[in-house]
Formats: C-alpha cells, structure tokens, sequence
C-alpha cells in the first residue's frame, strides 16, 4: 500500500487539488480508503486529515467501510422505478443473498441504490465497479449472479450487460451535421479572435445549463479580468434524473465540444481546461481521452495550436458521486479536492473561480453550440427559435413514450409537438427540467420551448394516466433530502422535513393543517437556502400541488375537532410562523418538534 500510494501521489505532483483522482485510484484498488491510507496521504499531500475524511464521506462512491469486491448500484430513479426497479433489485438481493445496502458475509458482493445513472432511457440500470449495466432484467440477473459467484473479472462479462445505445431519435441544426475537426479553430483564425465573440453574441447564444446566461457576455466578462491566469472548464456533471445528453454528446460528437472549448480559451487567453465527467461516466473517460490524444497529435491542443501562438490542452476530471457538484461554484470546490460545497456569490467564478482565477463555466450543449457558431456564423444561428431563445435545445426524453432518447428541436416548438414526435399517449403530466424543474398538465401543453416559456437543461420526463402524482412529488422530494449537502440548515433540515411530512399525507395519515404546513416549509427552503438544490428542491411539490391539489385532499384523513376548535385560526397561527425572519432557527426548532 505504501508504494502504491508514493507512486500514486508522485503521478499527481502531490497537488492536493487531485485528492479526488488519487481517492478514485485507492477505492478502486481496495474497494473502500482504508485508514492507514488516509495516514499516508495526509502526509505526502499535506493534508490534515479531517479534510480528506470529510471529502470521503461527502462523496458517494467513497467508502470508509470495505465494500464488495463486485460493488453493484441499482439506479432508484423514477424512471427506473416506472420500468421495476423495485422488483428487480429485490430478484437480485434474493439471487445473491446480500440484503439492499450491506456487504454479503464473504466479502465478495455488496448491493445498494444510487440515486441515478445517467442512463434513464434504457433501464432499470446500475453500476458495477463503476461500469454501466444496461435494461437489466430477471435474464440478465441471473448471469450477473452466475459470473460474480465465480468470480469472473469483469474484461470477461458479455459484452451485451454494458451496452449503451446513444437513442438519438431526432436532429436538427447542430445535430445533423458534423463539423470536421479543427474547423471551428481555424475559422476563429480566419475572422480573428474578437471578432468571433462578436458572431457568438450576435448569435444570441445563452447557457444550455438551464439558466441561460449570455454565453458571450460570460466569455468578454472573463476575458476583461486583469488576472492573467484564466481556466476553462466544461461541466458534464449531470445528475438530474432524467437527464442523460451530455452522455451522447461526449460520446458521438466529443470533437467538436473540445473545439468549443479551445475557442473560448482563444478568446478569454486560457491555457488549461477541464472536463469535470460525472462519476457515473466512467465508461467514457478512456475514450475522451483518446480524442484528446489525437486532437494533440493534430496541432488542436497543447503548444502553438494551427501555429498561431496560443497554448491550450485539456484534462478530465472524474466526479465521485454528489448530484450538488453540478452548481457550478460546488464543481470547481470539487475541481480543487474538496467537498463539493457550493460558494458564497459574489464573487462570481469569471472573477474567482478555479484556484481564485478568472473562470468560464459552460455545459457540454453550450460548447458543442459555440464551435457550430464559430463555424457557421451568428446569423445562421440567431436566424432559428424565437427572439429572446435563438437555436435549437437538445433535449432527454424518457419516462412513457415509445421512443425515448435524444431530440433537438428549435426553441420555440410545442409540448404537444414534442409529446407526438416521441410517442407519448395518454398524457398525465410531463416534468420538465428534471425534479428541480416544473411539473405541467396536459391543459399547458400549447407552451413552448423557450427561456421566455419553458426553460430547461433539457429533460422531459413523460408520466401517462396509469401514474401517481404523489408518488411523483415523492420520489424527487427524497431525492432532494438524499442530496443535500447538509451546508445550511434551510436546506439540510427542510429536505429532511419535507420528505418525512410528504411521507405522513401519502401514507393517508395526513390533515388539512399539514397540507398548509407543508406549503410552509416549501416556501421557507426556497426561499432560505444557500444555493440552486435547496431553492429548487420543494418544486416538485409545490408545481404538483398548484395543479392538483385535489389530488392532496384525496389523501388526507377525515379528522374531528373539539367544540370551540378554531380550524382558521389555527392555520393562520401557522402561516405566521411560517412567515418569521428567522427561517433558520425556525426550521431547527420544526425539526426537534418533529422528533
């Protein structure tokens, strides 16, 4: 172990901003990060201690415990629910004789849920050892148990348990055509730097995340900074349920979102970037590593890119399991080796983001979009979608359609048009923007696709008549409370409140009052919380309970009160309590009340 970890650290430079490289390396090796590990690295690092043990247990696919040699992960998603995860992973708990979440006596298997794959448009999936398995049933079970109890290494599994299809079932401007590699660099040279910023704000292009922020407004703010020292760094961390397109995009078009990138260090002067993969894509990273290598040997990265001076490459960076990371200010904490704790904001990360330099932060679609307007121009971009929302949105689609997978459409399309172009029949409802999004009814399926609308990253989660809306609200809202990083107490206690008050009413043991006392506790999270998670987690609920609240009072329990019981006074005592300053200590005090 001591020579493992040398060498280890040595590969890293002893740079402390790799610890989640190097605690990657050590998991994968002993299945868990033994103590006399966390000795080691605390001293080759210069770490104290508490710091790296408290990166551990932030993570999820961290361990201070040994985990089995074959770790299985069973997403618990709702769409993986929808298609019998629950079933199926109970198939697989009685096969292997493990119980959900413990480690079989022999040590050679351990069993749990993660909150999602990633792969929501072809499961039930998991992970094993990190590595996807695909649609899984009773079939594919039943080999799994066969290979593990033999202890088949995984190089020898069929190859059909890992297969991932990309489902890209509908292109438009940007996915139908592909842009041939250095194309969009040797444009940029050709019209000169600045001028390409010019073309990508007369583009109108904005952020693809969700929130979209003028891209070109992002790249100037950041390239006007007086620090020198400037990153890139492109974030495919994402973790919504129901969200899977980066995954495509970094497998079928993973060029042209590097060009996307070398643009934009072109044009702010940076000379390093980063690619921060989510943890659960895994599978990809050696790949992307390949198109790095050949983009180098091709003069598109490291020194003196097409000979015009500029120096720029690439590194990949594994997430380790944290749905929070994908805020930008929690990645770059996370880019540095530590807990993926979101920032105080001001300063923004173009002022003070990687190692408190000048930083540009984009998702994988607004990259891929920059190198197609680098290409084409600003006004072959600005030409589609509607005034305010230029382009196309590429879009994830999954939950009960008869084609789920990858869609682009120009901004500005219907739901109806969408809901028809994959399938989908006999509509409940559609999540739009995963569980932090908006839940709407088949009454606004006139909207549109657009900032100006419907904004969203880009996820579509169907939902037909034979579903529960509770069940629903449920599920995200669990979600939420598993996620959270426990940073405020707004967030930390109210998930945790949320989840067990929506548990009371959809196990029937609800009344009216905790109706209104959950619309409370809703309204004291998104208004009290540090960052995007806890402001986003009661969405779920709330969004549902606007459009069905029917649908609550059907769950709530017929209760008598005493002569004299003033109901309406009652509830006003609550909304006042509801409405103190003090949402902190509040929500603290709810908390031990509860208990």
């Amino acid at each position: 172990m001591t020579a493992f970890l040398q060498e280890l650290a040595k590969t890293y430079g002893y740079q402390a901003n790799h610890l989640l490289a190097i605690l990657r390396a050590v998991q994968a090796r002993y299945h868990h990060i033994p103590e006399p590990a966390i000795e080691a690295l605390a001293d080759l690092l210069h770490l104290p201690r508490s710091q790296i043990i408290g990166v551990i247990e932030f993570y999820s696919f961290f361990h201070l415990q040994p985990q089995g040699q074959y770790e299985l992960l069973i997403s618990d998603s709702i769409t993986d629910q929808m298609l019998g995860k629950q079933a199926l992973i109970s198939y697989l708990a009685e096969r292997l004789q493990v119980s959900i979440g413990t480690v079989r006596a022999d040590g050679l298997v351990s069993l749990a849920n993660t909150s999602c794959t990633g792969l929501c448009d072809q499961g039930p999936a998991g992970l094993v050892n990190g590595l996807p398995l695909t649609q899984l049933n009773c079939a594919k079970v039943d080999v799994m148990v066969l290979l593990i109890n033999a202890q088949t290494p995984l190089p020898e599994w069929p190859s059909e348990l890992f297969a991932i299809s990309d489902n890209i079932q509908k292109t438009d401007v940007l996915l139908n055509q592909t842009i041939t590699r250095g194309a969009a660099l040797q444009a940029t040279f050709a019209r000169g730097i600045a001028a390409t910023l010019t073309e990508i704000d007369r583009a109108g292009l904005r952020g693809r995340g969700g929130a979209g922020f003028k891209t070109a407004m992002k790249w100037r703010f950041c390239s006007e900074e007086s620090e020198t020292t400037r990153y890139v760094v492109c974030n495919a961390d994402e973790g919504e349920p129901g969200t899977f397109k980066d995954r495509v995009l970094l497998n079928r078009y993973a060029d042209q979102v590097f060009e996307g990138m070398t643009v934009c260090a072109a044009i702010i002067g940076a000379h390093q970037g980063f690619l921060y993969l989510r943890g659960e894509y895994l599978f990809l990273y050696d790949p992307l590593q390949t198109v790095l290598q050949h983009r180098r040997e091709a003069g598109l990265l490291g020194n003196n890119i097409l000979g015009q001076g500029i120096d720029f490459d690439i590194e990949i960076c594994l997430g380790a399991g944290a749905y929070i990371c994908g805020e930008e200010s929690a990645l770059i904490e996370s880019l540095e080796g530590k807990m993926g704790i979101p920032r105080n904001r001001p300063p923004y990360p173009v002022t003070q983001g990687y190692l408190g330099k000048p930083t540009v932060v984009n998702n994988v679609e607004t990259f891929l979009a920059a190198a197609a307007v680098a290409v084409q121009g600003g006004d072959w971009f600005a030409s589609i979608g509607t005034g305010p929302s230029k382009g196309s949105k590429i879009l994830s689609i999954c939950g009960d359609c008869a084609r789920p997978g990858i869609y682009e459409y120009p901004f500005g399309t219907t739901v109806q048009t969408i809901l028809d172009g994959c399938g989908a029949d006999d509509v409940l409802g559609v999540q739009i923007g995963g569980p932090s999004g908006t839940f709407i009814s088949p009454q606004e399926f006139d909207r549109k696709l657009a900032f100006e609308d419907l904004a969203t990253g880009g996820s579509f989660i169907i939902f037909n008549t034979s579903r529960n809306i509770l069940d629903i609200a449920n599920n995200f809202t669990h979600f939420f409370a598993h996620e959270s990083c426990g940073f405020c107490t707004p967030c930390r206690v109210g998930t945790s409140l949320l989840k067990k008050q929506l548990d009371k009413i959809v196990d029937g043991h609800g009344s009216a009052g905790d109706v209104v006392a959950l619309e409370s506790l809703c309204q004291l999270v998104k208004n009290y919380s540090h960052c995007g998670l806890g402001q986003t987690a009661a969405n779920p609920i709330l969004t549902t309970l606007a459009r069905y609240p029917e649908l609550y009072q059907a769950q709530l329990k017929k209760i008598s009160y005493e002569p004299g019981f003033d109901l309406d006074a009652a509830l006003a005592t609550a909304r006042r309590m509801a409405d103190r300053h003090d949402a902190a200590a509040h929500l603290a005090q709810i908390g031990e009340d509860y208990e």
